[in-house]
């Protein structure tokens, strides 16, 4: 299925999936689309987000984590299915880009399960905010196209992918308004995805047909001016959308812990 402008994209994106193994370079992808490798970079970025060969290390990169949970591959190896020859030079990328170490996602099922269980039963969905708030609020809407039963974790993100630790996060009981206060000038991607009531872990640790939802351009924040309402919709996977790289349980790990504290207070 092409998605609009640039359909050649959306079939250099299918090589992509369908190579995702073998070494790909800027020269071969722009030759496949008919393109000089500037022009083909400028498109891609303009449709995508990002640039080609980073779109194609966080496809490696998603391979990687389903390599870790339907594998029994030492993690050097998997290291090397996905091009990368040394094994610090992967842990090093894979913790950055999701947050964990490789042998941590391996065993995180257990964990996935648990806080799935417990935000089900949560009560109190009330973030907790500083009493002082020198900078903007980020506010908006999020709805779905299709009816939706779950818990939403949504948040703002220094790139145009869900990779890292966001730089303001929080978890939504349901579709409806979200707002992140106390943000501070610069410019960030807004996105979001969904976890389904009775998810199975391993499609909570590899998301792949989850809805979810970003924003292409950036919101960018600057000092003593106020941020537009901004409204998201969450969808179902579309082929040119960037992996969600970033650890699920994590983020929920770290929703529940500041829940935890703000509750014992």
């Amino acid at each position: 299925m092409t998605t609009g402008r640039y359909p050649e994209i959306d079939e250099v994106i299918a090589y992509i999936h369908r190579h995702i193994y073998e070494p790909l370079s800027l020269n071969e992808l722009a030759s496949y689309a008919g393109y000089s490798p500037y022009h083909f970079t400028r498109i891609f970025k303009e449709k995508i987000g990002l640039s080609p060969l980073y779109f194609v290390s966080a496809l490696r990169l998603q391979k990687a984590k389903d390599l870790l949970l339907h594998t029994k591959l030492s993690i050097r190896d998997i290291g090397l299915e996905i091009g990368q020859q040394s094994l610090g030079t992967f842990t090093t990328r894979f913790t950055e880009r999701v947050g964990v170490t490789p042998s941590d996602f391996r065993n995180q099922a257990l964990q996935a399960d648990q806080h799935i269980r417990t935000l089900q039963h949560w009560n109190d969905w009330t973030s907790p905010h500083s009493a002082f708030n020198p900078y903007a609020t980020v506010h908006g809407t999020i709805d779905a196209e299709i009816p939706f039963e779950g818990v939403i974790l949504i948040g703002l993100f220094a790139k145009p992918i869900p990779e890292g630790l966001p730089l303001y996060g929080t978890l939504l009981a349901s579709v409806g308004d979200f707002s992140f206060a106390n943000v501070k000038p610069g410019i960030y991607y807004l996105m979001a995805t969904s976890v389904s009531w009775g998810t199975q872990a391993k499609d909570i640790l590899l998301p792949q047909t989850t809805l979810r939802a970003r924003l292409k351009k950036p919101i960018v924040v600057e000092p003593f001016t106020a941020v537009p309402h901004q409204q998201l919709t969450l969808y179902g996977p579309r082929l040119d959308d960037p992996p969600i790289l970033i650890s699920l349980p994590l983020l929920m790990d770290r929703f529940l812990n500041r829940m935890f504290e703000h509750s014992n207070r």
